[in-house]
């Protein structure tokens, strides 16, 4: 407030005596705390300021104490308190002001466009809208690289990156930023303007750039004849860093997986590597990466486009696949069939193609209608399929592209019967089996004849393999001796765990099976006792126990074996003849007996005859 007696409100205090009696009902009001910024007029109770000027920047809250008193404000009148809570309102009296004026920023020079370099904030003592400010750059060599904006919530300015920055370019930028209040009080002008400024200088920082090619793209047109090796254009980069380190650049494969093309690392020439061909492919796509040789991490790509320009290197052909026959009854002159030409070049001029033979053709002539297209002409009245079926025509189709090329196409015309109109009835393929007599159904009855004996053939075959499968054993009665080779050395004559020759001799002295010491146990599981047979056991139910004891034995492989139990049966009549059962025995052996068993004995009776022969002589 700027004028002292403003009029802030009125209290008003009631008295319940009788007004008309004496002064007990009137009431003086009179202020005991708030001055000496506020007053009170004593008949009214009217609260005003005392002071001018009064700054609510200052002090904004103010307790001020009424008291009202009867019987004219003397002695002995009775007495009431108030307590009034006074606040000043704001007005806008105060300009904002900027802290520094200048202030400092930095910023890297990679950053993209609209990054915040920084903010700054002027200040002001007024609130509420009093002291919202608005931020505007209003001079500077930095006006068109740098914006401002105003940060409603915080009232700050937040100065951000209008285009990018090259610290080799320039490295420093001074703005000049202006503060002014957006709500101003016209009765407070004379107070100076609302509104102050500061100095920003932006520090740009350098920073490690990748390459930087002279063209975002690059177009390239190349013939497709041109011979390998050949430069089709160069890509150029550079280092806009200040140090310029040299370049490598390199291809993208996975824009050219089929290698085609290669590029010079060192001054990004691009060659060919393969031939070209348009007809595959017109267009080639590539991505060429410029990088630092001092820091390869850091790439730059630039698409390439490669244009394949066409070379007249296809011959013209024949549109489709043509089947053309003559009517045996056909005349000379008449058409029998109409041919068109592609070709795979594509040349400016659009594309015009000229057809004739190969040679000259008594049965046959082509025209050219001059329109890429020709007709076929029969130069003779009367074919016959009996004596010719089918005549080949050699015709030759050219371009007028340079180098020209040219090809030759040949038709094959089938000679055909026809009715009176011209349309065909049968072709060459029937006549030549009717003759024959032979008509469609004998070709099939013939036919599933030829399938039957092949059936009978690949049956009998496979009756014939069967039977030579057929086991050798029909029944359990033919039983025969088997041999099975294990190709096991034994330990020689010191072994004596190997084997036991005594159970061959005598089948009642069998104990338990032993392992070997000289070779190693294939199988974990412990060996079986197997009783004894009785001497008088038949050697069938001998093997029939051993089969069935086997049979039952977890320790058998689980597949099909043979068990040899190399049994003899009981003691012969004659004795065993071994020499080394003799050897155990004390007493001289007689073997005159040996005589009597046949010529087939004589040698062995004599080789021990004549030993005990020769011991009596001695």
């Amino acid at each position: 407030l700027n004028v002292s007696g403003t009029s802030v409100v009125q209290v008003t205090a009631t008295d319940a005596d009788d007004p008309s009696y004496g002064n007990s009902a009137r009431v003086i009001y009179s202020i005991l705390q708030g001055q000496p910024y506020f007053s009170v007029e004593p008949e009214t109770g009217i609260i005003r300021t005392a002071l001018p000027n009064m700054n609510r920047e200052n002090r904004e809250q103010y307790q001020v104490v009424i008291q009202a008193k009867d019987m004219g404000g003397q002695m002995g009148g009775l007495s009431g308190t108030t307590t009034v809570n006074i606040t000043l309102t704001d007005v806008n009296d105060n300009p904002p002001r900027f802290p520094q004026s200048t202030i400092h920023l930095r910023i890297p020079e990679s950053s993209p466009a609209g990054t915040a370099i920084g903010s700054i904030k002027a200040t002001d003592a007024d609130t509420g809208k009093n002291a919202e400010v608005e931020y505007r750059i209003i001079d500077g060599d930095g006006t068109d690289m740098f914006d401002i904006v105003t940060q409603e919530d915080t009232q700050e300015g937040i100065i951000t990156v209008r285009k990018p920055l090259d610290y080799e370019t320039r490295r420093l930028y001074t703005l000049k930023v202006e503060a002014e209040n957006t709500h101003v009080d016209p009765r407070f002008y004379y107070l100076g303007p609302f509104k102050d400024t500061t100095i920003v200088k932006i520090s740009v920082e350098d920073v490690d750039e990748p390459p930087v090619f002279s063209r975002s793209s690059y177009l390239f047109e190349v013939h497709e004849d041109i011979e390998l090796g050949t430069i089709i254009g160069t890509v150029m980069a550079r280092d806009p860093d200040s140090a310029s380190s040299p370049i490598r650049f390199s291809l993208d494969r996975h824009t050219d997986l089929d290698r085609i093309f290669n590029i010079h690392s060192g001054n990004g020439s691009i060659y060919t590597s393969k031939p070209l061909d348009r007809e595959i492919s017109q267009w080639h796509n590539l991505s060429v990466i410029a990088a630092e040789i001092n820091n390869p991490k850091d790439t730059t790509r630039v698409p390439v486009y490669v244009r394949i320009l066409d070379v007249n290197d296809n011959a013209p052909q024949f549109a489709v696949f043509y089947d053309t026959f003559v009517c045996e009854n056909a005349r000379a002159g008449q058409l029998i069939q109409t041919i068109s030409a592609v070709d795979k070049d594509d040349p400016l001029g659009g594309q015009k193609f000229f057809f004739s033979l190969a040679a000259v053709n008594p049965n046959f002539t082509v025209q050219d209608n001059e329109d890429n297209t020709a007709r076929i002409l029969t130069r003779r009245n009367g074919f016959s399929r009996h004596e010719i079926s089918t005549y080949l025509l050699p015709v030759v189709i050219s371009d007028n592209d340079y180098p020209i090329q040219s090809s030759t196409g040949t038709l094959t015309i089938r000679v055909c019967a026809c009715d009176s109109r011209g349309n065909m009835q049968s072709c060459s393929a029937e006549a030549l089996l009717l003759p024959a007599g032979l008509s469609t159904g004998a070709l099939v009855a013939i036919l599933l004849c030829i399938i039957i004996l092949l059936v009978i053939v690949v049956l009998f075959a496979a009756l014939k393999r069967q039977r030579k499968k057929e086991p050798l054993i029909l029944s359990k009665e033919d039983i025969r001796d088997n041999i099975v080779s294990y190709n096991d050395e034994g330990g020689g004559e010191e072994d004596t765990q190997a084997f036991d020759i005594g159970t061959l001799r005598n089948p009642a002295a069998i104990e338990d099976k032993k392992l070997r010491r000289d070779i190693i146990p294939e199988t974990l599981f412990v060996p079986r006792r197997t009783p004894s047979a009785p001497d008088n056991t038949d050697v069938r139910d001998f093997i029939n126990q051993r089969l069935k004891e086997h049979d039952a034995d977890p320790s058998a492989p689980p597949y099909d074996s043979l068990a040899t139990y190399a049994y003899e049966g009981n003691d012969s009549i004659a004795e065993s003849l071994s020499s080394l059962e003799s050897g155990t025995t004390e007493g001289d052996q007689n073997y005159d007996y040996l005589r009597e068993w046949g010529p087939r004995f004589n040698k062995l009776a004599e080789m021990y005859g004549g030993g005990e022969s020769d011991k009596d002589t001695s």
